[in-house]
């Protein structure tokens, strides 16, 4: 069953027939390959002839193992022939070494429209700027929202609140979403994505050797998220543990990390000096459910699972996410997009005899949209100008501004 993401349709649309490739970017899993289907359905309703539209998906049994760049050119050229112009798709493109040429050259013959996916952001590494040269625009993909989840549930017979709690407990892989299972099943699933990209896609890829050492590393991350830490920090964690690694191996894995799309970092803004810092960086999960699949569900999570939720939907609409720095002081989310500005507190309830989630936003000087989000429907309301709004209605909300 196919269901429709239509902001990613959407966000493909205004690039077709354009000169340029379209780069479809996220964790494995989070339904690139579906969107593809998508933009197929799409290109043969606006009357393409099928024989015009070239799917490759570069994991299937049926492309040769170890099958070269020259070869990926040959076979595609062969296919398309006969036709005066065609639209190639091709799914999971990083397994083939050299790719870029292929890509850039096909681009250059003026006759072919380009769409190609990826699990790993070295898509979008400076090989691709030596051989596309601005020639190209990169659509993350992330895992469902809560909208999307919504839409996934069609069918269900639970609340909204309900379903947001599902949502909170199971995260927004699609497989997931499309099926009815316990948690435990639900988590063994996740479990799986989480290693075929650890261990096939990161430590085989890298020639990781300590894996162990690696693995103990990914757990901190995972279990840290939203904290703010140093490579640094990680090091002298893993010292008391009787372990060791350089702060060189401990950057060289976040990285690898986020090139994967397990993690997301989440740098600091000085909202006084109006720079990026450039240490104590926060990072969230490309989904909750990680988190689950490896440590389970525990209810003392949920400060540190509402921000990641929150995280994902800035990022989902194109925001750049900073945490905020006013001297002391923290603000969780200032989240820019051109013009634009949010500043966003995130609390499971506010506390009581405490003004401490909002009296950080009412520091600010400015008149940009603050918000506080919570799970507590007995919070919300307005507090000079600060919107206090349930996790749900901030979720759901068209505009922030």
């Amino acid at each position: 069953m196919i269901i429709n993401r239509h902001d990613y349709i959407e966000g493909i649309a205004p690039f077709i027939g354009q000169p340029l490739v379209k780069i479809l970017s996220g964790v494995r899993r989070c339904g690139k390959s579906t969107i593809f289907e998508m933009l197929k359905e799409k290109l043969l309703a606006s009357g393409i002839e099928k024989k015009c539209i070239i799917s490759k998906r570069y994991t299937d049994m049926d492309i040769a193992q170890n099958i070269t760049a020259k070869q990926m050119y040959d076979e595609l050229v062969c296919e398309s022939k006969d036709n005066e112009y065609s639209y190639l798709i091709l799914d999971e493109i990083q397994e083939i070494s050299g790719w870029e040429k292929v890509v850039n050259s096909l681009l250059e013959k003026g006759n072919f429209d380009i769409y190609v996916t990826g699990s790993n952001s070295k898509l979008m590494s400076s090989e691709i700027s030596t051989y596309l040269t601005g020639r190209y625009v990169q659509i993350p993909v992330y895992t469902l929202s809560f909208r999307e989840y919504l839409q996934f549930k069609s069918k269900s017979q639970l609340s909204k609140r309900e379903l947001l709690n599902e949502y909170i407990r199971f995260g927004g892989f699609p497989i997931v979403a499309l099926n009815e299972y316990e948690s435990n099943a639900a988590y063994q699933i996740v479990n799986g994505i989480y290693y075929t990209v650890v261990s096939r896609d990161i430590v085989n890829r890298h020639r990781i050797h300590k894996q162990e050492l690696f693995d103990r590393v990914v757990k901190y991350v995972v279990e840290n998220t939203g904290k703010t830490f140093s490579a640094n920090s990680i090091s002298k964690f893993l010292k008391s543990e009787n372990r060791q690694l350089s702060n060189e191996s401990i950057y060289n894995y976040l990285r690898w990390l986020e090139q994967a799309f397990i993690i997301y970092p989440c740098r600091r803004y000085d909202l006084q000096g109006k720079n990026i810092l450039k240490t104590q960086e926060k990072y969230y999960l490309a989904d909750i459910s990680l988190k689950y699949a490896l440590f389970g569900y525990n209810r003392n999570m949920l400060d540190a699972v509402m921000e990641n939720i929150v995280y994902l939907e800035l990022k989902r609409r194109g925001y750049d996410v900073y945490v905020g720095k006013l001297g002391t002081k923290e603000i969780d989310f200032v989240a820019i997009l051109r013009d634009e500005k949010i500043y966003v507190q995130v609390c499971v309830q506010l506390p009581e005899n405490s003004d401490r989630e909002t009296s950080n936003l009412k520091d600010i000087q400015d008149n940009y949209p603050k918000y506080v989000v919570t799970l507590n429907d007995l919070d919300v309301g307005n507090d000079e100008g600060i919107k206090i709004v349930h996790l749900q209605d901030f979720l759901l909300q068209d505009r922030w501004i």
